[in-house]
């Protein structure tokens, strides 16, 4: 189904659909000096239309549909090149997207799986942790859902879990946080030396646009199940996220397993420069440089260049 039909059959819904009742926390939320309640009918002007320019977003308009279909069929392609090497060469490759609720981690993980075969081509998305695996090395449960030969493993939020939204939101200890960030770079390390191709992403969103996604999911009924009250306790935390994003960047952005920041107010663009920085990465058999592209400086940067930038994580 195209985004065009997608897009009627949402609205389609919305009209047909009651929304029922959910059991959110209500949320008092300000943003410079302007009221934000999910669960109003409209959001404040000031909100939308800020929405696509915030956080320094650098274009002005999304990227039209046709454009971005030109694109995205080519990289596709490519990227189902890359699986069969991977498969003949035993390459092993693990992608982890990480950011802000919203930002469009799924979205471009679904992108990049679309057309690639499910027996090798693996998404990761871990539920919260048993008692048991509370227990364990922090690392473990994480373990078994590494590439093996021939695979790609997409994790949708991984071990930095314990960087960001554990430690916002009260789920873990200032020590086990910081433990983690001694142990990471050197499990990280570890893997490269291993052979397996590690890319870290994180997906940067402004803040008005987030809350407009968040107000969509909460009034349409096919992306509600999206919403969680997580989502509403994370919108007044956003400095938080904020300071803790800043130092996690700091301790686990190294040599070996570099941070890759892309902004994702446009999520078309965000996808097809995602899947630009990993296929121009790898040196795969039948590679199309011309499809590939050149990876867009505007969207895509090193934690390190984005930061000295004064980039809105």
């Amino acid at each position: 189904m195209s985004d065009k039909k997608k897009s009627k059959s949402a609205k389609k819904a919305k009209t047909l659909e009651p929304r029922g009742e959910q059991a959110f926390p209500g949320v008092d939320v300000v943003v410079d000096g302007v009221h934000v309640d999910l669960d109003a009918p409209e959001l404040p002007r000031a909100i939308t239309e800020k929405a696509f320019s915030s956080g320094g977003f650098p274009y002005g308009e999304k990227l039209k549909g046709s454009k971005y279909d030109e694109q995205i069929v080519p990289l596709q392609i490519e990227l189902l090149k890359l699986q069969t090497w991977a498969q003949a060469s035993g390459a092993r490759i693990a992608i982890l997207f990480e950011g802000r609720d919203s930002a469009g981690k799924g979205g471009t993980i679904q992108r990049f799986t679309e057309h690639l075969n499910p027996r090798s081509a693996h998404v990761v998305a871990l539920p919260k942790p048993t008692d048991t695996e509370r227990g364990q090395f922090y690392f473990q449960r994480y373990i078994g859902h590494l590439p093996g030969a021939g695979d790609l493993s997409f994790f949708d939020r991984s071990w930095y879990n314990r960087a960001v939204v554990e430690p916002v939101m009260g789920f873990c200890t200032p020590e086990e946080t910081e433990q983690f960030l001694d142990h990471v770079p050197v499990v990280e390390k570890l893997l490269v030396e291993d052979g397996v191709h590690l890319f870290k992403f994180w997906l940067t969103v402004g803040r008005e646009m987030q809350i407009k996604r968040l107000f969509d999911r909460r009034h349409d009924p096919l992306k509600r199940w999206k919403l969680s009250p997580i989502d509403y306790q994370g919108l007044p935390r956003w400095d938080a996220y904020t300071k803790a994003a800043e130092h996690m960047f700091e301790r686990t952005h190294t040599k070996a397993a570099p941070w890759t920041i892309i902004r994702s107010n446009d999520k078309k663009r965000a996808r097809l420069e995602a899947m630009r920085t990993v296929l121009a990465a790898l040196d795969y058999d039948g590679k199309d440089t011309k499809a590939v592209g050149e990876v867009d400086p505007k969207i895509v940067a090193d934690a390190a260049t984005f930061r000295s930038r004064g980039g809105q994580i």
